[in-house]
């Protein structure tokens, strides 16, 4: 597994023994913090018996932990279907989930891989990972009771209005800079941008009438959630971090998720690619043509009225999402100006 290092701190040592002392996983001999996610945060362990991934879930209320639980079910499902996933390990008592000092744990074996966006893979591996989303989505249909089903979701589109409004706020944060640097320059040109877009085509927003195929996806599929090979055929050996697991339209995943991986520096996408992996997607899922032109159509509205990597940076002081800003905001307008090319690339 490939992660960026943070300067996060290791586990106490007696933490970590208290931890592996659920499992027969040996003692620890080493703990590197990894990335920081929004949603969790992770650890490579060695032990006396070997290397493991530990996750520490920051959502995962101990009094509340039936997500946690159903989610590595799904997990574990899904490898015995023979799915790229890591399922957690099953501690003495065969729970997944650890609860320590009212914090949440859980165990997963170490997968070696590499992370590859839509640049490292060719047509012919775009067509496999299409396959490989559609088959998730079937799979978790299968693995996932449906009773109680969740009720479908009443999403609003955003609104022209309510989408000025945040521009207006971001634009003041932009101007009240005593000191502008180019991502500023750039922040204001593109908020304009898209105020003169969101004019142009506000009697586009997608209406109510249409109710979305939902179903069980895996809520944040892209190239960090992915591990390939290190060595060999270019070949994913893990699906990680379930943690959005939950019903969505199925078709807007796909779409995002092609979104992300295919994404140009310049802001566009490589739609030859998209074609084999929308093509493959629709064979392995059975979404149609129709379904996958009416997701295109809500992601790109989606994109077009959101903002959330500028709120991050002016509202909440986050700059992590700093280096993907030039690309995503100029998909927009690329996307807008071909959006009958991007909708063919994902239908035809």
């Amino acid at each position: 597994m490939t992660v960026p290092r943070t300067t996060r701190p290791a586990l106490p040592r007696h933490t970590l023994t208290e931890l592996l002392g659920h499992y027969r996983a040996g003692e620890p001999l080493s703990c590197e913090p990894l990335s920081e996610g929004l949603l969790n945060h992770g650890y490579r362990l060695a032990t006396t018996r070997g290397r493991y991934f530990l996750k520490h879930h920051l959502d995962g209320d101990p009094e509340a932990i039936a997500p946690l639980v159903r989610q590595h079910r799904a997990t574990a499902a899904l490898a015995q279907l023979g799915l790229p996933v890591a399922p957690p390990l099953a501690d003495r008592h065969g729970r997944t989930v650890a609860v320590h000092r009212g914090r949440c744990y859980a165990l997963h074996p170490w997968v070696e891989g590499q992370h590859r966006d839509g640049t490292q893979l060719s047509t012919a591996e775009s067509h496999r990972l299409g396959a490989l989303l559609g088959r998730v989505h079937g799979a978790l249909e299968q693995v996932i009771r449906r009773s109680p089903r969740p009720l479908p979701s009443e999403r609003a589109a955003a609104t022209p209005a309510e989408t000025q409004a945040v521009i207006d706020q971001l634009l003041a944060h932009v101007r009240a800079r005593a000191r502008r640097t180019g991502f500023d320059e750039l922040a204001e040109h593109r908020l304009l941008e898209r105020r003169a877009l969101l004019r142009t085509h506000a009697h586009l927003r997608p209406g109510p009438a249409e109710v979305p195929t939902e179903g069980w996806v895996h809520g944040d599929f892209h190239p960090l959630n992915l591990l390939y090979r290190t060595e060999g055929p270019v070949e994913p050996v893990a699906i990680v971090d379930w943690d959005r697991l939950g019903v969505q339209p199925r078709a807007e995943e796909a779409v995002r998720a092609a979104c992300i991986f295919y994404l140009r520096p310049d802001g566009g996408l490589a739609l030859g690619k998209i074609r084999a992996y929308a093509t493959a997607y629709r064979a392995a899922s059975g979404a149609s043509p129709d379904e996958l032109a009416a997701a295109v159509h809500r992601v790109w509205w989606e994109r077009l009225n959101d903002f959330w990597m500028l709120r991050w940076h002016y509202e909440l002081a986050d700059g992590r999402a700093d280096p993907q800003f030039a690309a995503a905001s100029a998909l927009v307008v690329w996307w807008t100006r071909r959006a009958a090319a991007v909708r063919d690339a994902f239908c035809d």
